[in-house]
């Protein structure tokens, strides 16, 4: 696929990983719609491709909402006649142990909250725009790529009982489509970061940053470039899908 003048979607698009992406393809002239719950962030976002010379827009759609996900969907489709990309990047974190303990009495446990209010953004999310997404590209007969963002802690990470869960349901469900969609010209994709120089990273104590680096052999943390140039060589490889990508410096075994 070539990344010029495609339309691509990007959820979580207000901020972070998902802002860098952005402003990654639209240096290489892809058509962009911005979808995300934080309307300012968004249109930060938007400035930002749109000073790259880039054609983007804002749509404010709860991921975890179905009526809001079709609709906006649709709306994309209408504004921008097709869809070609989706980048499945929303996400949040609610991390907790699952329970403590003390002198043999639970005194603390994961609240349901915590857990649902990640599976349904990271998880629920990631189904609901994957399917309105891969049903537009269907439809339209050329098919399309959809990129689905998970995460090193798939593979489990104390604390993170709903977040790891969500992303390895992730990597599952990008293989299943990966089979399912194949025969409408759409690929699938996912890519699993590991420790990325985020802003929200960055804003972490000193003494924090030292033991996530210690925890990757290239002792450094990722750059987003690094994930957003990731996506763009999912897009412009043909035969890449089915396939979960670590980015992570080495640090998962």
């Amino acid at each position: 696929m070539q990344i010029a003048d495609s339309i691509v979607a990007i959820t979580g698009a207000g901020q972070g990983l998902g802002r860098a992406m952005a402003e990654y393809l639209a240096k290489r002239g892809a058509r962009l719609a911005l979808i995300d719950v934080n309307e300012e962030g968004l249109q930060q976002s938007v400035e930002a491709c749109r000073q790259q010379g880039a054609e983007a827009r804002s749509y404010v759609i709860n991921v975890a909402k179905e009526e809001e996900v079709d609709n906006g969907f649709a709306q994309i489709a209408r504004d921008f006649g097709g869809l070609q990309v989706l980048v499945n990047n929303a996400g949040i974190m609610r991390d907790g142990l699952l329970l403590k303990c003390k002198d043999g009495k639970v005194t603390d446990r994961m609240s349901l909250s915590q857990w649902q209010s990640v599976i349904d953004v990271n998880l629920t999310g990631v189904f609901l725009c994957g399917r309105a997404a891969a049903g537009i590209m269907a439809e339209g007969g050329n098919g399309g790529v959809i990129v689905n963002i998970s995460s090193l802690s798939r593979a489990g990470n104390m604390g993170q009982t709903n977040y790891s869960a969500s992303k390895a349901g992730v990597a599952a469900m990008t293989v299943t489509w990966a089979r399912e969609l194949a025969r409408y010209g759409v690929r699938v994709a996912a890519i699993a970061p590991g420790f990325i120089g985020t802003d929200m990273v960055a804003q972490m104590r000193p003494e924090i940053l030292e033991s996530l680096v210690k925890q990757v052999p290239l002792r450094r943390l990722g750059e987003q470039d690094e994930i957003a140039s990731t996506v763009a060589f999912i897009l412009e490889n043909d035969f890449v899908s089915g396939r979960v990508m670590d980015i992570d410096g080495g640090a998962r075994i």
